[in-house]
C-alpha cells in the first residue's frame, strides 16, 4: 500500500481516536478543576449517582441512543458532551490532514517515519490539550498547571526527538526562540497589567510558543498576533453587545489557542503572502 492509499485510512482513525480523547476530556474540563482525580472513580449520573455503564459511554452513539438522558433517572445530559466528542475527533481528523501536507510523507528511512509519527502525535497532544483549557478557561477564567506544564514536556521531548531523527536542528531552535519570546512577552504584559493578563496565560504562551516555532518563523508570527486579533474582535463584540464593560475580564485562553491554530495550519502561507505583498519575497 503506498503512503497516497494510506492517507485516508490514518486520517479516519485518528478521527476516532479523537472521538475516544474527547469523551476522556469531557471528564477533565469537568474533575481538574474540581482538584478531582480523572480516574477514579469512575464516571457516573450527577443527578442520581448511578455509574455509567461502558455501553452508555460510546462517543456520540450512546447519547443519541439515550435521547440525551440518563437510563436509570431520566436526567438531562449536556449537548456539551456529544459535541465535545464530535468536535475533538473533527479537530485531529483536521490535524491529520494538516500533517500530511506539511510532513514528509513520502519518506521512506525509517528514521524519517518515526519523526512524523512523532510530530503528529506531538500536535494531536496539542489538540486534545487545547479543547480542554479552552473549556475549562472558560468555565472558570484559570488555566491548571496540571495540564499547561506537563504540555512543555511532552511536546518538548517529541518535537525535539522529530528534530533531531529528521536532522532539522532549525526547527529546534526556532522552537526555543518561539518558547522564551512569547513566554517572556506575555510576562512582562502580566507585570505592566497585571489585571487583564494572567499567569495561566504566561504559561500557556511559552508552550504555544514552543509549537509555533517549531512549525516556522510565519506561523510563530501570524499565531503570536492572531490571538489578540481574535480576542479584540471578541470584546469589542461584547462591548457593541453591552455584555461587558470596558474593564471587565474575559478569559483569554481560548483566543491564544485559537491564535496559535491559525499560526499552525495557516501562518506560513499568510506570512509568505505578506512577505510577497511587500515584495521582500
Amino acid at each position: 500500500m503506498t503512503a497516497l492509499e494510506l492517507w485516508p485510512i490514518v486520517t479516519v482513525l485518528v478521527g476516532i481516536l479523537g472521538l475516544l480523547v474527547g469523551s476522556f476530556l469531557n471528564v477533565v474540563v469537568y474533575r481538574v478543576p474540581n482538584g478531582m482525580s480523572v480516574v477514579a472513580p469512575p464516571s457516573a449520573c450527577p443527578g442520581c449517582g448511578s455509574e455509567i455503564k461502558p455501553y452508555d459511554n460510546v462517543p456520540v452513539l450512546s447519547w443519541l441512543a439515550l435521547r440525551g438522558k440518563c437510563r436509570s433517572c431520566k436526567e438531562p445530559i449536556s449537548a456539551r458532551y456529544p459535541l465535545v466528542e464530535a468536535g475533538v475527533g473533527v479537530f485531529f481528523a483536521v490535524v491529520a490532514v494538516w500533517w500530511w501536507l506539511v510532513s514528509s510523507a513520502s519518506a521512506t528511512s525509517t528514521s524519517a517515519v518515526v519523526a512524523n509519527v512523532l510530530v503528529l502525535v506531538a500536535f494531536l497532544w496539542l489538540a486534545g490539550v487545547s479543547v480542554a483549557l479552552a473549556l475549562i478557561d472558560l468555565d472558570t477564567h484559570k488555566l491548571p498547571n496540571a495540564i499547561v506544564l506537563p504540555s512543555y514536556l511532552v511536546g518538548g521531548i517529541l518535537l525535539a526527538a522529530a528534530g533531531i531523527l529528521n536532522s532539522d536542528i532549525d526547527a529546534l531552535i526556532r522552537a526555543g526562540i518561539g518558547m522564551a519570546a512569547m513566554w517572556l512577552a506575555y510576562f512582562l504584559m502580566a507585570m505592566l497589567y497585571p489585571g487583564g493578563m494572567g499567569f495561566g496565560d504566561v504559561k500557556l504562551a511559552g508552550v504555544l510558543g514552543l509549537y509555533l516555532g517549531f512549525v516556522g518563523w510565519g506561523a510563530l508570527l501570524v499565531g503570536a498576533f492572531a490571538a489578540f486579533f481574535f480576542g479584540g474582535l471578541y470584546a469589542t463584540g461584547l462591548l457593541l453587545a453591552r455584555k461587558a464593560g470596558r474593564k471587565s475580564g474575559i478569559p483569554f485562553g481560548p483566543w491564544m489557542l485559537i491564535g496559535a491554530w491559525t499560526g499552525i495550519f495557516f501562518g506560513t502561507a499568510l506570512w509568505n503572502s505578506y512577505l510577497s505583498l511587500l515584495g521582500v519575497a
